[in-house]
């Protein structure tokens, strides 16, 4: 039996220290608060470090109270004594004491959190001198569009759920949004902020860490909320230049029959009626545009990795991967299918 006990015990320990090693281990990665790529996350991080310190001191302080309490044991002699209900001035006055001091804790705590909450949302919120790259985001329902503004008109373009910066340059990011109230939260860059129809609000801030980051819609915005992602991709300056000439220009030609067949089967379907390609007549701004859609990594929002099987199947019946989405089911033959997909999987 008392075996047992012990193996129980055992078992209850691990899976505490499992419990809290899988916990720490999940903060980290490619959607997190507490591992930083830009100064301005850096901030929020600290702050959330100092709350996650009180606050575990706190419980620690509560929990140890009431263990205190529900195990202590009364003295033999305190338990065969009668009740004295009679008034202990003595023991009243220490627990107002403890009382007080307790109060006066928790507010002090509470009013230097205050404070920390302030300085760092005014620090997140600091503009340097510097030329900052400017990008306006668009939330639809369910995708995200980035307007990468550019002194000179002609260069100017529009991409869609993903979002290329360059290491090291400052960003000025303007959010609104076309339907209803989104929220744009890439917690490894920033904090979230709201985006609202007919208003406009903005984040300033800079990457300074290389990688692929995940952003999420923090606003609950419809049947397809949990599937608005998009994805942060941070590269040297030199990478972000090449691919930001690259997107500024037209869309490829097609290079054979098969490719030629395809954007003839875009152009003469419903596809045209909501998604641009550059270069061509359709120029709608309903969907997502598609001028370099295969230099993405992702479709659909980040829902999908951007394949062409999944291209496949994403043209023939969105419905079925994102239920409610504003794409309907494209009823095409294998081979007008196949010639399309060639001519989109061309668009680089």
């Amino acid at each position: 039996m008392k075996r047992h006990k012990e193996t129980q015990s055992r078992y209850r320990v691990t899976g505490c220290c499992c419990a809290a090693l899988m916990f720490f281990q999940d903060l980290s990665g490619a959607h997190s608060s507490v591992e930083p790529a830009t100064p301005q996350a850096g901030r929020i991080a600290n702050l959330w470090w100092v709350m996650f310190y009180v606050s575990v001191a706190v419980l620690a302080l509560v929990t140890a109270a009431l263990i205190y309490a529900v195990f202590r044991r009364r003295s033999a002699r305190e338990q065969t004594a009668p009740v004295d209900l009679s008034p202990n001035t003595n023991r009243e006055r220490k627990a107002t004491r403890a009382a007080a001091v307790a109060l006066a804790v928790t507010i002090a705590i509470l009013f230097v959190l205050l404070g920390l909450s302030f300085t760092t949302g005014r620090a997140v919120s600091f503009l340097s001198n510097e030329s900052p790259l400017e990008i306006k985001a668009v939330g639809h329902r369910w995708w995200w569009e980035f307007q990468y503004v550019d002194p000179v008109p002609s260069r100017g373009f529009i991409t869609a759920n993903e979002l290329r910066l360059p290491q090291g340059r400052q960003i000025v990011l303007t959010l609104t949004s076309n339907d209803v109230i989104h929220s744009f939260w890439a917690p490894n860059l920033m904090g979230k902020k709201d985006l609202i129809p007919g208003q406009e609000s903005r984040l300033i801030f800079r990457p300074e860490k290389q990688g692929v980051f995940r952003g999420q819609c923090a606003e609950f915005c419809g049947f397809q909320h949990a599937q608005m992602g998009f994805l942060v991709l941070v590269e040297s300056d030199g990478d972000f230049s090449d691919w930001y000439n690259h997107e500024s220009q037209q869309a490829v030609q097609p290079s054979n029959d098969s490719e030629k067949r395809g954007r003839q089967v875009f152009l003469s379907s419903t596809c045209v009626m909501c998604h641009t390609i550059g270069g061509t007549p359709a120029n709608s701004n309903i969907g997502p545009p598609l001028t370099h859609l295969a230099s993405r990594t992702s479709i659909a929002a980040a829902t999908l990795t951007n394949s062409r099987e999944n291209l496949a199947k994403w043209v023939t019946d969105s419905q079925k991967i994102k239920p409610g989405n504003r794409m309907p089911p494209n009823v095409l033959g294998p081979e007008n299918l196949d010639d399309l997909l060639n001519y989109l999987t061309s668009l680089k």
